[in-house]
């Protein structure tokens, strides 16, 4: 998607602010709860953007391919790999036409771009079929029914923003892409978009996850075949 093109440069930002950097952690503890990756483990990681998750993957010992169609988004993926020195290959490919055989991967990873995904059945079926037998798929993603989703709804902030281009999902939509080989799910990032700084915590995070819908996603399947 060329609009990613042009907010390659500032994408990172965000992860640079206190919010940014809590939400990248609880959603990173969601996912790896439901995943964990192992060292050797040859993961494909599917929408990797600026190489968020393919750095934490790699750093976990895995052998990780990372794909996006956005060049730009690459580029700067491959110089954090390198400051880094992490042998991550990153491919430019469309996630709907995998480039790779069937049964290559023992897992397959994509956080933070379904909302990007029109298709979802179509994109869940290519990476599913780049999956070994007994291999994981996760997919993780913003929660259409939720506090943030409903912000990334809003028509000043799609109006502002890539999100005008998102496809958001709910999470029984999410796991209604296969529920014959769904292993698990879960929800994170209670905390409200607008929560003022200096209430960001774990401690909030807990409380309002007494009250709220998650504002994140996340769901597991297995390959059973």
């Amino acid at each position: 998607m060329a609009v990613f093109d042009k907010i390659a440069n500032e994408y990172d930002q965000w992860y640079e602010t206190k919010l940014g950097r809590f939400v990248d952690e609880v959603e990173t503890k969601l996912a790896f709860s439901l995943f964990q990756p192992k060292p050797g483990m040859h993961v494909l990681d599917a929408g990797c953007g600026t190489g968020n998750f393919s750095i934490k993957l790699a750093q976990a010992g895995c052998r990780v391919t990372g794909i996006d169609i956005s060049e730009e988004m690459l580029e700067i993926a491959k110089k954090k790999a390198q400051k880094m020195n992490l042998d991550i290959d990153f491919q430019v490919m469309d996630i709907y036409h995998l480039q790779f055989e069937d049964h290559t991967f023992d897992a397959v990873f994509s956080m933070a771009a379904f909302e990007f995904i029109e298709k979802p059945q179509e994109a869940y079926k290519e990476m599913y079929r780049v999956l070994k037998r007994d291999g994981q798929l996760l997919i993780g993603t913003i929660h259409k029914d939720s506090h943030w989703g409903k912000l990334y709804l809003s028509e000043t902030f799609q109006k502002d923003s890539v999100f005008r281009h998102a496809h958001f999902k709910t999470l029984e939509e999410l796991k209604n892409l296969d529920l014959e080989h769904l292993v698990d799910s879960g929800e994170c990032l209670f905390i409200p978009p607008d929560i003022p700084e200096e209430q960001i915590s774990w401690e909030k995070e807990k409380e309002f996850s007494t009250r709220e819908r998650g504002g994140y996603i996340c769901a597991l399947w297995k390959k059973t075949e």
